[in-house]
């Protein structure tokens, strides 16, 4: 029986437009883990080119790989920086209990 390939899941390769990077963006921010959010970030601005995130938003694009992964602490200014330059709005809503 001849062995089947697998490769690892890449979320970036699924997000392909503004509205499923936004889910994708608010089931990370309902998960409440500050790692899982900015590795969903990594996820999105990989999807969108990182050259250009860290072009739009004026950092480098090392440091964002580097603060956009499951291990990397960005500052809310950073975050801020990213949300904006991959175009999605970061908002408050009431927790529904």
């Amino acid at each position: 029986m001849p062995k089947t390939k697998t490769r690892p899941w890449d979320p970036a390769e699924h997000l392909a437009d503004a509205e499923d990077m936004a889910a994708y963006l608010e089931a990370a921010l309902e998960d409440g883990d500050p790692r899982v959010v900015a590795a969903a970030l990594g996820d999105i601005a990989r999807a969108k080119g990182m050259t250009q995130v860290a072009r739009d938003s004026g950092l480098g694009r090392e440091s964002l790989y580097k603060a956009l992964s499951p291990d990397g602490n960005p500052e809310l200014a950073t975050l801020l920086k990213v949300i904006a330059a991959l175009g999605l709005q970061l908002r408050a809503a009431p927790k529904v209990v």
